[in-house]
């Protein structure tokens, strides 16, 4: 018998294998910040040591370009740790495979592939509308 106390879509997920999942993708979101902070670290390095004019270097556009997206991907990486952290907070709270736009219930599906989903399928495919 389940808890009454648990939403009806985390019970259908053990909340240990959900806590294993978050971690698992925490711990592959820090290392991820970690490698894209070392890159962008890196480039910002070998263009202090070279005069760059990226206006008028060939070279130089791409190397803004290349710094602006590592800058990207870091920030779209520590977004992904909000998301985790908040899907920790929900399933501390009991609201996990909740979905935060209509209340339905999350496929277990799509919270194996996504720990972090918030959304049901329905509502995620609503806003990429």
């Amino acid at each position: 018998m389940s808890d009454s106390s648990t939403s009806p879509s985390s019970s259908r997920i053990e909340p240990e294998r959900v806590r294993a999942l978050l971690k698992a993708e925490r711990a592959d979101t820090l290392a991820r910040i970690a490698s894209l902070s070392r890159e962008y670290d890196g480039i910002v390095e070998a263009n202090a040591l070279v005069a760059v004019d990226d206006e008028h270097d060939p070279e130089g556009s791409s190397t803004a370009f290349e710094r602006s997206h590592i800058a990207s991907l870091r920030a779209q990486a520590r977004s992904s740790l909000d998301d985790l952290e908040r899907a920790a907070q929900r399933l501390d709270a009991g609201d996990y495979g909740l979905c935060e736009d209509c209340g339905g219930p999350i496929p277990e599906e799509r919270l194996l592939v996504r720990p972090a989903a918030s959304t049901c399928v329905r509502c995620a495919a609503a806003v990429r509308r």
